[in-house]
């Protein structure tokens, strides 16, 4: 018993020494998609801050690949010291069950340190399908099953398993055509190449408003103040239907706790800012501020909601 309290107290003391002394050089997020993205806006909103909060350098690291997963293999394999984080997004919860192989175990090769932001998608129809409810979608879906497609940014991403869902809840057959990235696909459902698709909020609102697309219902836990007569998916019938985009920095596995808490704590003080808050709701994006136990519940959650989807719809990365 006292060799394990001496080696309890050394522990103790070896991470607040490195907390006290974290951090002494730049830190690095690494994001597995390209510049100018959604994430990528997100995360170089709040690196600023964080810079001028841990009082050292914060750089972005784009690294896009494989849907994210050469970014998560990048600080999976790195040394746990907080020099080396990432942003998440949804194929963290995703991706094991998408590709085959991974050089990375998902669920044990990062520590949660804290949300960043979230964004409901909407359920967007061409208007000349004669839908004016998701109840009306339903019905139409199941006369003409597997007649109607739906367009995604491609074949895994979370707007693809929005869809993937809806089919599995709402018992319907629809015709998924996955395309490079939600503009494109955007574009085709205005011109009625397709007639439906669940799209984040910042890409389909301005379409909506302009009445070249009809909003069904959101897929956040609630209404979106950019559509406030849109109700959600679950006012529109379907219980216990979400489904949200959202980013947020972890690290590698085995990175101190100390340094863990000094991390969400910088976040939580950025995610404070007036000016971040503005931008964020400027892309209609949610600020989303949780403890590194919250953001790992919510992760582990979203991996087992996400995995009987993927099984049941027998969806694959390509």
């Amino acid at each position: 018993m006292k060799a394990r309290r001496l080696i309890a107290l050394l522990c103790l003391a070896v991470c607040s020494s490195i907390a006290h002394a974290y951090p002494d050089r730049p830190i690095r997020i690494v994001l597995g998609f390209p510049a100018g993205g959604g994430a990528d806006v997100v995360l170089r909103t709040v690196t600023p801050g964080l810079a001028e909060d841990l009082g050292q350098p914060v750089i972005v690291d784009n690294r896009p690949g494989a849907g994210g997963n050469l970014g998560m293999d990048i600080v999976a394999k790195a040394a746990p010291d907080g020099y080396t984080l990432l942003m998440a997004a949804p194929g963290l919860a995703t991706n094991a069950s998408l590709y085959e192989n991974l050089p990375f175990d998902p669920a044990t090769d990062f520590k949660a340190v804290g949300m960043v932001s979230s964004v409901a998608n909407v359920l967007v129809v061409n208007p000349a399908l004669p839908v004016y409810s998701v109840a009306d979608l339903i019905d139409y879906a199941k006369r003409h099953p597997g007649e109607l497609n739906y367009a995604s940014s491609g074949i895994g991403t979370s707007l693809h398993l929005a869809g993937a869902l809806f089919e599995r809840d709402a018992g319907v057959k629809l015709t998924h055509v996955p395309y490079r990235g939600g503009p494109a696909a955007t574009t085709d459902l205005i011109s009625g190449q397709v007639q439906m698709m669940f799209n984040v909020l910042p890409l389909a609102v301005p379409q909506v408003k302009a009445g070249k697309l009809r909003a069904l219902a959101v897929t956040g836990p609630t209404r979106s103040p950019a559509l406030p007569d849109v109700p959600t998916m679950m006012e529109a019938g379907l219980k216990g239907y979400t489904a949200i985009t959202w980013n947020g920095i972890v690290a590698p596995a085995g990175t101190p706790s100390p340094i863990i808490n000094q991390l969400n704590a910088a976040l939580q003080r950025v995610l404070d800012r007036p000016d971040v808050q503005k931008t964020f709701a400027a892309m209609g994006q949610d600020v989303v501020k949780d403890t590194p136990e919250e953001f790992d519940a919510m992760l582990k959650a979203e991996t087992a909601k996400w995995h009987q989807v993927i099984e049941s719809a027998g969806i694959k990365a390509e």
